[in-house]
Protein backbone atom coordinates (compact mmCIF):
# COMPACT_ATOMS: atom_id res chain seq x y z
CA UNK A 1 0.00 0.00 0.00
CA UNK A 2 2.85 2.34 0.94
CA UNK A 3 4.61 1.83 -2.39
CA UNK A 4 1.34 2.46 -4.27
CA UNK A 5 0.83 5.73 -2.39
CA UNK A 6 4.42 6.69 -3.14
CA UNK A 7 3.91 6.05 -6.87
CA UNK A 8 0.67 8.04 -6.83
CA UNK A 9 2.36 10.93 -5.03
CA UNK A 10 5.21 10.98 -7.55
CA UNK A 11 2.70 10.83 -10.37
CA UNK A 12 0.85 13.86 -9.01
CA UNK A 13 4.15 15.71 -8.51
CA UNK A 14 5.26 14.97 -12.06
CA UNK A 15 1.89 16.07 -13.42
CA UNK A 16 2.07 19.34 -11.51
CA UNK A 17 5.67 20.14 -12.43
CA UNK A 18 5.02 19.36 -16.09
CA UNK A 19 1.76 21.30 -16.33
CA UNK A 20 1.69 22.96 -19.75
CA UNK A 21 1.60 26.77 -19.46
CA UNK A 22 -1.16 28.74 -21.15
CA UNK A 23 1.30 30.06 -23.76
CA UNK A 24 4.42 28.44 -25.12
CA UNK A 25 7.79 29.56 -23.77
CA UNK A 26 10.98 29.90 -25.77
CA UNK A 27 14.25 28.24 -24.80
CA UNK A 28 16.49 31.18 -25.60
CA UNK A 29 19.85 29.94 -24.46
CA UNK A 30 21.70 27.24 -22.54
CA UNK A 31 24.66 28.23 -20.37
CA UNK A 32 27.11 26.00 -18.50
CA UNK A 33 29.68 26.57 -15.74
CA UNK A 34 32.01 23.81 -14.58
CA UNK A 35 33.50 23.93 -11.09
CA UNK A 36 35.92 21.48 -9.46
CA UNK A 37 33.16 19.40 -7.87
CA UNK A 38 29.92 20.53 -9.52
CA UNK A 39 28.51 21.71 -12.84
CA UNK A 40 25.70 24.24 -13.27
CA UNK A 41 23.50 24.23 -16.38
CA UNK A 42 21.16 27.20 -16.89
CA UNK A 43 18.27 27.28 -19.37
CA UNK A 44 17.20 30.83 -20.25
CA UNK A 45 13.42 30.85 -20.83
CA UNK A 46 11.01 33.51 -22.05
CA UNK A 47 8.55 32.70 -19.24
CA UNK A 48 7.74 30.38 -16.35
CA UNK A 49 7.37 26.71 -17.29
CA UNK A 50 6.80 23.41 -15.53
CA UNK A 51 9.68 20.97 -15.66
CA UNK A 52 10.96 17.63 -14.42
CA UNK A 53 14.49 16.32 -14.03
CA UNK A 54 15.44 12.63 -14.06
CA UNK A 55 18.83 11.00 -13.48
CA UNK A 56 19.31 7.83 -15.52
CA UNK A 57 22.08 5.22 -15.76
CA UNK A 58 23.55 2.86 -18.37
CA UNK A 59 24.55 5.23 -19.82
CA UNK A 60 24.72 8.02 -17.24
CA UNK A 61 22.57 10.97 -18.29
CA UNK A 62 20.27 13.66 -16.95
CA UNK A 63 16.92 14.22 -18.69
CA UNK A 64 15.24 17.62 -18.41
CA UNK A 65 11.66 17.92 -19.69
CA UNK A 66 10.26 21.45 -20.04
CA UNK A 67 6.51 21.70 -20.63
CA UNK A 68 5.20 23.84 -23.48
CA UNK A 69 8.69 24.93 -24.57
CA UNK A 70 10.02 25.52 -28.04
CA UNK A 71 13.50 26.21 -29.31
CA UNK A 72 14.28 29.84 -30.13
CA UNK A 73 15.98 30.37 -33.50
CA UNK A 74 18.63 32.46 -31.75
CA UNK A 75 19.40 29.90 -29.04
CA UNK A 76 22.99 28.95 -28.23
CA UNK A 77 24.20 25.60 -26.92
CA UNK A 78 27.42 25.80 -24.88
CA UNK A 79 30.54 23.72 -25.29
CA UNK A 80 30.27 20.75 -22.91
CA UNK A 81 32.43 20.83 -19.80
CA UNK A 82 32.69 19.58 -16.25
CA UNK A 83 30.40 16.58 -15.75
CA UNK A 84 28.62 17.18 -19.09
CA UNK A 85 30.13 15.57 -22.19
CA UNK A 86 27.25 16.16 -24.62
CA UNK A 87 23.96 18.11 -24.81
CA UNK A 88 21.03 16.86 -26.92
CA UNK A 89 17.71 18.60 -27.54
CA UNK A 90 14.55 17.02 -28.88
CA UNK A 91 10.74 17.07 -28.80
CA UNK A 92 8.43 14.88 -26.74
CA UNK A 93 4.67 14.50 -26.95
CA UNK A 94 2.19 17.13 -25.77
CA UNK A 95 4.51 20.03 -26.51
CA UNK A 96 7.27 18.99 -24.12
CA UNK A 97 10.89 19.80 -24.95
CA UNK A 98 13.53 17.35 -23.78
CA UNK A 99 17.14 18.29 -23.05
CA UNK A 100 19.45 15.35 -22.40
CA UNK A 101 22.78 15.91 -20.67
CA UNK A 102 25.12 12.99 -21.30
CA UNK A 103 27.43 12.99 -18.29
CA UNK A 104 30.90 11.65 -17.58
CA UNK A 105 29.87 9.74 -14.46
CA UNK A 106 27.00 9.21 -12.03
CA UNK A 107 25.66 12.51 -10.71
CA UNK A 108 23.05 13.97 -8.41
CA UNK A 109 20.80 16.65 -9.88
CA UNK A 110 18.97 19.51 -8.21
CA UNK A 111 16.81 21.99 -10.13
CA UNK A 112 14.87 25.20 -9.49
CA UNK A 113 13.20 27.93 -11.51
CA UNK A 114 14.16 31.53 -10.77
CA UNK A 115 12.15 34.67 -11.65
CA UNK A 116 13.54 37.52 -13.78
CA UNK A 117 16.03 40.01 -12.38
CA UNK A 118 17.65 43.13 -13.81
CA UNK A 119 19.99 41.05 -15.98
CA UNK A 120 18.22 37.80 -16.90
CA UNK A 121 14.69 36.57 -17.52
CA UNK A 122 13.30 33.28 -16.21
CA UNK A 123 16.00 30.68 -15.65
CA UNK A 124 15.76 26.96 -15.05
CA UNK A 125 18.88 26.04 -13.08
CA UNK A 126 20.14 22.45 -12.87
CA UNK A 127 23.06 21.73 -10.54
CA UNK A 128 24.98 18.49 -11.02
CA UNK A 129 27.29 17.04 -8.39
CA UNK A 130 28.96 13.69 -7.79
CA UNK A 131 27.37 11.46 -5.14
CA UNK A 132 29.34 11.74 -1.93
CA UNK A 133 31.46 14.60 -3.25
CA UNK A 134 33.87 16.13 -0.75
CA UNK A 135 32.98 19.80 -0.54
CA UNK A 136 36.33 20.73 0.98
CA UNK A 137 38.62 22.13 -1.72
CA UNK A 138 42.03 20.55 -1.89
CA UNK A 139 44.71 22.69 -0.31
CA UNK A 140 48.26 21.75 0.55
CA UNK A 141 49.40 23.05 3.94
CA UNK A 142 51.51 26.19 3.78
CA UNK A 143 53.79 26.30 6.78
CA UNK A 144 56.91 28.24 7.66
CA UNK A 145 59.98 26.00 7.47
CA UNK A 146 60.84 26.66 11.11
CA UNK A 147 57.29 26.03 12.39
CA UNK A 148 57.28 23.40 15.17
CA UNK A 149 55.42 20.17 14.60
CA UNK A 150 53.25 20.63 17.68
CA UNK A 151 51.65 23.91 16.52
CA UNK A 152 48.98 24.00 13.83
CA UNK A 153 48.40 26.69 11.24
CA UNK A 154 45.38 28.94 11.47
CA UNK A 155 42.92 28.26 8.65
CA UNK A 156 41.29 31.29 7.00
CA UNK A 157 38.45 30.54 4.56
CA UNK A 158 38.43 33.23 1.87
CA UNK A 159 35.15 33.45 -0.03
CA UNK A 160 34.91 35.31 -3.35
CA UNK A 161 31.25 36.28 -3.73
CA UNK A 162 29.03 35.30 -6.68
CA UNK A 163 30.56 33.48 -9.68
CA UNK A 164 29.43 31.56 -12.74
CA UNK A 165 25.95 32.59 -13.86
CA UNK A 166 25.75 35.03 -10.94
CA UNK A 167 27.84 38.09 -11.92
CA UNK A 168 26.92 40.07 -8.82
CA UNK A 169 26.74 43.84 -9.23
CA UNK A 170 27.87 45.35 -12.53
CA UNK A 171 29.52 48.76 -12.79
CA UNK A 172 28.64 51.47 -15.30
CA UNK A 173 31.59 50.42 -17.47
CA UNK A 174 30.74 46.71 -17.36
CA UNK A 175 32.98 45.59 -14.50
CA UNK A 176 31.51 42.48 -12.91
CA UNK A 177 31.63 42.03 -9.16
CA UNK A 178 32.37 38.32 -9.46
CA UNK A 179 35.61 39.03 -11.34
CA UNK A 180 37.10 41.72 -9.12
CA UNK A 181 36.26 39.97 -5.86
CA UNK A 182 37.86 36.75 -7.12
CA UNK A 183 41.03 38.69 -7.91
CA UNK A 184 41.01 40.30 -4.44
CA UNK A 185 40.26 36.93 -2.77
CA UNK A 186 43.16 35.24 -4.57
CA UNK A 187 45.53 38.05 -3.58
CA UNK A 188 44.26 37.88 0.00
CA UNK A 189 44.87 34.13 0.04
CA UNK A 190 48.39 34.65 -1.32
CA UNK A 191 49.20 37.18 1.39
CA UNK A 192 47.75 34.96 4.13
CA UNK A 193 49.80 32.02 2.88
CA UNK A 194 52.94 34.15 3.14
CA UNK A 195 52.23 34.69 6.84
CA UNK A 196 53.98 32.13 9.08
CA UNK A 197 51.37 30.09 10.89
CA UNK A 198 48.44 30.92 8.59
CA UNK A 199 46.90 29.07 5.67
CA UNK A 200 44.15 30.21 3.33
CA UNK A 201 41.53 28.08 1.59
CA UNK A 202 39.39 29.53 -1.20
CA UNK A 203 35.72 28.58 -1.46
CA UNK A 204 36.05 29.09 -5.22
CA UNK A 205 39.18 29.64 -7.29
CA UNK A 206 37.55 30.17 -10.68
CA UNK A 207 34.48 31.49 -12.47
CA UNK A 208 31.87 29.04 -11.25
CA UNK A 209 28.96 29.25 -8.84
CA UNK A 210 29.02 27.83 -5.33
CA UNK A 211 25.78 27.81 -3.36
CA UNK A 212 25.73 29.91 -0.21
CA UNK A 213 25.41 26.93 2.12
CA UNK A 214 28.16 25.07 0.28
CA UNK A 215 30.48 28.02 0.96
CA UNK A 216 29.78 27.54 4.66
CA UNK A 217 30.22 23.77 4.37
CA UNK A 218 33.59 24.13 2.65
CA UNK A 219 34.84 26.35 5.45
CA UNK A 220 33.59 23.93 8.10
CA UNK A 221 35.06 20.93 6.24
CA UNK A 222 38.46 22.62 6.43
CA UNK A 223 37.94 23.42 10.14
CA UNK A 224 38.41 27.11 9.41
CA UNK A 225 39.21 29.49 12.26
CA UNK A 226 37.71 32.46 10.37
CA UNK A 227 35.49 32.94 7.31
CA UNK A 228 35.95 36.11 5.22
CA UNK A 229 33.55 36.79 2.33
CA UNK A 230 34.68 39.41 -0.21
CA UNK A 231 32.15 41.53 -2.15
CA UNK A 232 31.75 44.88 -3.92
CA UNK A 233 28.60 46.85 -3.08
CA UNK A 234 26.19 48.62 -5.43
CA UNK A 235 23.56 51.35 -5.04
CA UNK A 236 21.49 53.56 -7.34
CA UNK A 237 23.28 56.72 -6.23
CA UNK A 238 26.59 56.49 -8.11
CA UNK A 239 28.16 59.11 -5.83
CA UNK A 240 28.21 56.74 -2.86
CA UNK A 241 31.61 55.19 -2.13
CA UNK A 242 33.59 53.47 0.60
CA UNK A 243 34.01 50.11 2.34
CA UNK A 244 31.92 48.43 5.01
CA UNK A 245 32.13 45.25 7.08
CA UNK A 246 29.23 43.03 8.18
CA UNK A 247 28.68 40.28 10.73
CA UNK A 248 25.59 38.15 11.35
CA UNK A 249 22.65 39.80 13.10
CA UNK A 250 21.04 38.27 16.17
CA UNK A 251 17.88 37.62 14.12
CA UNK A 252 19.94 35.74 11.55
CA UNK A 253 21.59 33.71 14.31
CA UNK A 254 18.19 32.83 15.79
CA UNK A 255 16.88 31.70 12.40
CA UNK A 256 19.90 29.47 11.87
CA UNK A 257 19.71 28.02 15.37
CA UNK A 258 16.09 27.01 14.76
CA UNK A 259 17.10 25.34 11.51
CA UNK A 260 19.94 23.37 13.10
CA UNK A 261 17.78 22.22 15.98
CA UNK A 262 14.97 21.14 13.65
CA UNK A 263 17.31 19.12 11.43
CA UNK A 264 19.78 17.72 13.93
CA UNK A 265 18.16 14.25 13.94
CA UNK A 266 19.44 13.76 10.39
CA UNK A 267 22.68 15.69 10.80
CA UNK A 268 26.10 14.19 11.41
CA UNK A 269 27.73 17.62 11.67
CA UNK A 270 29.53 18.64 14.80
CA UNK A 271 29.05 22.04 16.43
CA UNK A 272 32.30 23.12 18.04
CA UNK A 273 33.37 19.46 18.06
CA UNK A 274 30.14 18.23 19.68
CA UNK A 275 27.36 16.33 17.93
CA UNK A 276 23.79 17.53 18.50
CA UNK A 277 21.92 14.54 17.10
CA UNK A 278 22.06 12.52 20.33
CA UNK A 279 21.25 15.40 22.71
CA UNK A 280 17.85 16.28 24.13
CA UNK A 281 16.20 19.53 23.04
CA UNK A 282 17.30 21.60 26.02
CA UNK A 283 20.95 20.49 25.99
CA UNK A 284 21.20 20.83 22.21
CA UNK A 285 19.78 24.35 22.40
CA UNK A 286 22.22 25.35 25.16
CA UNK A 287 25.23 23.94 23.30
CA UNK A 288 24.24 25.64 20.08
CA UNK A 289 23.63 28.96 21.85
CA UNK A 290 27.07 28.81 23.51
CA UNK A 291 28.75 28.06 20.20
CA UNK A 292 26.91 30.81 18.35
CA UNK A 293 27.55 33.38 21.07
CA UNK A 294 31.28 32.67 21.00
CA UNK A 295 31.37 32.82 17.20
CA UNK A 296 29.43 36.12 17.10
CA UNK A 297 31.67 37.71 19.72
CA UNK A 298 34.79 36.70 17.79
CA UNK A 299 33.20 37.86 14.53
CA UNK A 300 32.60 41.31 15.97
CA UNK A 301 36.18 41.61 17.26
CA UNK A 302 37.70 40.47 13.95
CA UNK A 303 35.39 42.73 11.96
CA UNK A 304 36.44 45.76 14.03
CA UNK A 305 40.09 45.08 13.23
CA UNK A 306 39.41 44.66 9.51
CA UNK A 307 37.28 47.83 9.40
CA UNK A 308 40.01 49.79 11.17
CA UNK A 309 42.57 48.50 8.68
CA UNK A 310 40.39 49.32 5.66
CA UNK A 311 40.06 52.88 6.95
CA UNK A 312 43.78 53.28 6.34
CA UNK A 313 43.58 52.59 2.59
CA UNK A 314 40.47 54.53 1.58
CA UNK A 315 37.06 55.88 2.48
CA UNK A 316 35.00 53.80 4.89
CA UNK A 317 31.32 54.21 4.13
CA UNK A 318 30.04 52.88 7.44
CA UNK A 319 32.36 53.52 10.37
CA UNK A 320 30.79 50.87 12.56
CA UNK A 321 30.54 47.14 11.93
CA UNK A 322 27.13 46.42 10.41
CA UNK A 323 24.82 43.49 11.10
CA UNK A 324 22.80 41.59 8.50
CA UNK A 325 21.22 38.20 7.84
CA UNK A 326 23.60 37.19 5.04
CA UNK A 327 23.48 33.43 4.53
CA UNK A 328 27.25 32.98 4.26
CA UNK A 329 27.68 34.39 7.78
CA UNK A 330 25.45 31.80 9.45
CA UNK A 331 28.00 29.13 10.36
CA UNK A 332 27.23 28.36 14.03
CA UNK A 333 30.82 27.75 15.09
CA UNK A 334 33.09 29.78 12.77
CA UNK A 335 33.61 33.52 13.27
CA UNK A 336 32.45 35.04 9.98
CA UNK A 337 32.52 38.46 8.37
CA UNK A 338 31.61 39.95 5.01
CA UNK A 339 33.65 42.80 3.51
CA UNK A 340 32.09 45.16 0.98
CA UNK A 341 35.38 46.40 -0.44
CA UNK A 342 33.93 49.33 -2.41
CA UNK A 343 30.90 50.53 -4.37
CA UNK A 344 31.27 49.15 -7.87
CA UNK A 345 28.37 51.43 -8.84
CA UNK A 346 30.63 54.44 -8.25
CA UNK A 347 32.58 55.05 -11.53
CA UNK A 348 35.78 56.07 -9.73
CA UNK A 349 35.70 53.10 -7.37
CA UNK A 350 34.86 50.83 -10.30
CA UNK A 351 37.99 52.08 -12.07
CA UNK A 352 40.15 51.45 -9.00
CA UNK A 353 38.65 48.00 -8.41
CA UNK A 354 39.84 46.95 -11.87
CA UNK A 355 43.45 47.82 -11.02
CA UNK A 356 45.78 45.17 -9.64
CA UNK A 357 47.47 47.69 -7.33
CA UNK A 358 44.22 48.68 -5.62
CA UNK A 359 43.12 45.05 -5.39
CA UNK A 360 46.39 44.29 -3.63
CA UNK A 361 45.91 47.23 -1.24
CA UNK A 362 42.43 46.05 -0.31
CA UNK A 363 43.68 42.49 0.20
CA UNK A 364 46.55 43.80 2.35
CA UNK A 365 44.13 45.79 4.52
CA UNK A 366 41.92 42.74 5.12
CA UNK A 367 45.00 40.59 5.78
CA UNK A 368 46.36 43.14 8.26
CA UNK A 369 43.04 43.25 10.11
CA UNK A 370 42.87 39.46 10.29
CA UNK A 371 46.48 39.28 11.47
CA UNK A 372 45.93 41.93 14.15
CA UNK A 373 42.86 40.10 15.43
CA UNK A 374 44.61 36.74 15.75
CA UNK A 375 47.74 38.16 17.35
CA UNK A 376 45.49 39.81 19.94
CA UNK A 377 43.36 36.63 20.31
CA UNK A 378 45.61 33.67 19.39
CA UNK A 379 43.91 30.25 19.61
CA UNK A 380 45.74 27.81 21.85
CA UNK A 381 47.93 25.27 20.10
CA UNK A 382 48.58 27.43 17.04
CA UNK A 383 51.81 28.78 15.64
CA UNK A 384 50.37 32.30 16.01
CA UNK A 385 49.95 31.70 19.75
CA UNK A 386 53.65 30.87 20.01
CA UNK A 387 54.70 33.86 17.91
CA UNK A 388 52.44 36.21 19.89
CA UNK A 389 53.89 34.90 23.15
CA UNK A 390 57.43 35.40 21.88
CA UNK A 391 56.61 38.94 20.76
CA UNK A 392 55.05 39.98 24.10
CA UNK A 393 58.31 40.34 26.10
CA UNK A 394 59.86 42.43 23.33
CA UNK A 395 56.83 44.72 23.29
CA UNK A 396 57.01 45.11 27.09
CA UNK A 397 60.69 45.99 26.95
CA UNK A 398 60.07 48.52 24.18
CA UNK A 399 57.26 50.14 26.19
CA UNK A 400 59.44 50.31 29.30
CA UNK A 401 62.29 51.90 27.35
CA UNK A 402 59.93 54.48 25.90
CA UNK A 403 58.62 55.38 29.33
CA UNK A 404 61.97 56.25 30.96
CA UNK A 405 62.08 59.72 29.46
CA UNK A 406 65.70 59.25 28.35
Amino acid sequence: MGSLLTRLAWGLLLASTLAVPATAVDLRNIRLWAGPDSTRVVLDLSGAAGHSVSVLQNPDRVVIDVAGARLSHAHRTPTPGGAVKRIRIGRQGKGTMRIVLDVQHAVRAKSFLTPPNDRYGYRLVVDLSSPGVNLAPAAAPVRAEHAPADARDLIIAVDAGHGGDDPGAIGKNGTREKDVVLAIAKELARQINSEPGMRAVLTRDGDYFVTLRDRMRRARAQKADLFVSVHADSIRDRRVDGSSVYILSQRGASDEAARWLAERENASDLIGGVSLDDKDDVLASVLLDLSQSAALSASAAAAEQVLRSLNQVGEVRKRQVQEARFMVLKSPDIPSLLVETAYISNPEEERRLRGQMHQSRLAAAIHRGVRDYFYANPPAGTRIAQLALAAAPRASLAAAAGGTGT
